[in-house]
Order: C-alpha cells, then sequence, then structure tokens
C-alpha cells in the first residue's frame, strides 16, 4: 500500500496510513505538533484560534495524532475541555530540537536578508528589527506572547489563501523570543 491521498478541505484521510504505517504528513498536523511543543498543552478550540482553522477540524487531526500515538491526552482543566499534549517522554527533547531548528533557521534566513537586502525593490529594503529588556512576572510573559500570536493570527490565513493576500504582500519574517535573562555564572 502507498502514502493513501488526503482531502484538503477536510483532511480527512482515505485510507489513514502509509506502507511503513506511518501517518501521512498534512500541514494542519504539522502546525498543531508545532503549537503543542511551543504550548505545552491545547485544546482543540485553543489550535482554532491560533491557527485560523476550524474547531472540528483540529480536533480531528488532534485525535489522529493521539491514535498514532504522536501526543496524548492531558488533564483536565475543567469538565468539557479536552486538552492534548505530547507524550512525556517526547516533551523535552521535541521542544529543545523544535526550538533549536527554528532559530537556526531563523538566524541564518536574517543573515541571508542583511547580505541581500541590496537586491529587494526599494520599498522593501528596511526591516523592523528590535530589542528590549522588560520586567516581567512570568504570567506577563505568556500574556506578552499570547499577544503577539494574536496579532499575527489576523494575516495567518494569508498563507494558504493567496486570494488574502493585499496587492504587494509578501512573507515577511515575524520573530519573537521571549525568554528570562539569567545572571552570567562568572
Amino acid at each position: 500500500m502507498t502514502e493513501d491521498a488526503t482531502d484538503d478541505a477536510t483532511g480527512d484521510l482515505t485510507e489513514g496510513v502509509t506502507a511503513t504505517g506511518a501517518l501521512p504528513e498534512h500541514a494542519v498536523r504539522t502546525a498543531l505538533l508545532e503549537l503543542l511543543a511551543e504550548r505545552g498543552t491545547l485544546t482543540s478550540t485553543e489550535a482554532a484560534a491560533r491557527l485560523g482553522y476550524s474547531s472540528g477540524l483540529c480536533s480531528f487531526h488532534l485525535r489522529q495524532l493521539a491514535r498514532y500515538g504522536l501526543i496524548e491526552e492531558a488533564p483536565p482543566t475543567d469538565g468539557r475541555a479536552r486538552p492534548w499534549r505530547l507524550p512525556q517522554a517526547q516533551r523535552p527533547a521535541v521542544a529543545d530540537d523544535f526550538g533549536e531548528l527554528a532559530r537556526g533557521l531563523e538566524d541564518e534566513s536574517y543573515q541571508r536578508w542583511l547580505a541581500r537586502r541590496a537586491e529587494a525593490p526599494a520599498d522593501w529594503q528596511h526591516d523592523d528589527a528590535f530589542s528590549a529588556v522588560v520586567y516581567l512576572t512570568p504570567a506577563e510573559l505568556s500574556a506578552v506572547g499570547d499577544a503577539v500570536r494574536q496579532v499575527l493570527a489576523r494575516f495567518r490565513d494569508r498563507e494558504h489563501n493567496p486570494a488574502a493576500r493585499p496587492a504587494g504582500a509578501r512573507p515577511v519574517a515575524a520573530v519573537t523570543r521571549l525568554f528570562p535573562l539569567l545572571p552570567d555564572e562568572r
């Protein structure tokens, strides 16, 4: 048996597995795994709000990921929500490996931009890179991250829906790193 077709609109699998018995790669599942690595736990409703998909589609793919052992149910925080998480053994490694890979790609892309900026059209030869040190509580750090994600979520549908892009829109890297500064160990 070869990799089975998926229905892009619903993500339904006609058979569900590849010749090796693995779950076929799918953009929604990939986005869900990345979000779980970033957030820790997630409900289908939270995933839908973050990713711009329907909660039903996210729920379907979360259940598929669980069926193949890629995620597991997390303890519920209330009676109705069904949170999901990466399996215990995968949590630190997946988050660390993905984070390291993402940071490397971000750095490489930014260095390429700096080296080739003059090749861009004149009105695109600037960027809006900035950094700041702010004093936050852990809850405030999470709130700032959530606020940035909410702003970026307004533009998320443009990646897969070219008709939603205004004239002249181009892909732009949006990189945010929020982390506590630790004292130097010297």
